[in-house]
């Protein structure tokens, strides 16, 4: 069965996806960035394969969400994936179910510091970047780096993406990126309790602590300097690739946003920001 990790875009999600790769995929929780190929993305074209050719099609793509994943947990195997996808139901057809989903982990950040992350990977003004938070919409090939087999995927607004993972709450563990920056030894020890409720785990604090040096900001921006690290975009405009990790913990909304826009984030998504203590 499938264990998601999930997020709206720019939200922590390669960074929690780094801890467990190196938590679950090495013995010495030293992260290198093959290990994620462990935990891919989906939708992806390569489980679509037999059942559609049109992968930019979402209301194609749907029919088969199910019986990709049904697919994929052929070999009773626990697997790990990466969306950005909401866990939504398109008129008779569900993103995930039950059967399919053994556990989810959603990683939420502050959409006032989302907006400038989405801002530098997508190369967008400020105001654009509000307004992508704010506006349903699509992500697809288009988007990330052509290299990439992505499926179209059904992203929504922040919050519509939030609450799709989290209306539900079973099996879920949510995770704040504030939380992570803050006390980042607390929560890789939630998400190792909260995995060995699903699967086996070898772990000690010589490895934890590995993990968490090998997953800091600061060494995945590293690593992707030596070009280490594919995730990069490209600004057409400018004719030059975007950093994946840019600011990380520096990335401050109060010294980067205007009122005006702050504002109209938080009142957009004033139940979701105080219920997650962002108010």
């Amino acid at each position: 069965m499938i264990i998601w990790i999930a997020s709206y875009p720019k939200s922590g999600n390669t960074w929690v996806r780094a801890m467990i790769a190196a938590l679950l995929y090495s013995e010495d929780g030293v992260f290198k960035f093959n290990q994620l190929s462990k935990i891919p993305r989906y939708p992806d074209k390569r489980y679509f394969e037999n059942f559609t050719e049109k992968y930019d099609d979402l209301h194609e793509i749907k029919k088969y969400w199910l019986a990709s994943q049904e697919r994929i947990n052929l070999g009773n195997e626990t697997n790990f994936f990466k969306t950005h996808h909401m866990n939504c139901r398109i008129e008779n057809y569900n993103f995930t179910n039950n059967e399919n989903t053994l556990a989810t982990i959603y990683v939420v950040r502050d959409p006032r510091n989302v907006v400038s992350s989405v801002s530098n990977y997508f190369s967008l003004p400020i105001n654009e970047s509000k307004n992508y938070l704010l506006t349903p919409r699509m992500l697809g090939r288009s988007f990330w780096n052509p290299s990439e087999r992505e499926a179209r995927s059904l992203l929504g607004t922040w919050k519509d993406n939030y609450r799709s993972w989290t209306a539900n709450r079973r099996n879920l563990l949510i995770l704040k990126y504030e939380d992570l920056v803050n006390n980042t030894t607390k929560e890789l020890n939630n998400i190792i309790f909260f995995l060995k409720k699903f699967i086996d785990i070898n772990t000690n604090d010589f490895k934890n602590k590995n993990i968490i040096k090998s997953t800091s900001f600061e060494n995945l921006e590293k690593l992707e300097s030596e070009g280490k690290f594919n995730g990069a975009a490209f600004n057409k405009t400018k004719n030059q690739v975007v950093k994946f990790f840019n600011l990380g913990p520096k990335n401050t909304w109060e010294n980067i946003l205007e009122k005006s826009i702050q504002k109209e984030l938080e009142q957009n998504f004033k139940s979701e920001m105080e219920e997650l203590n962002y108010l």
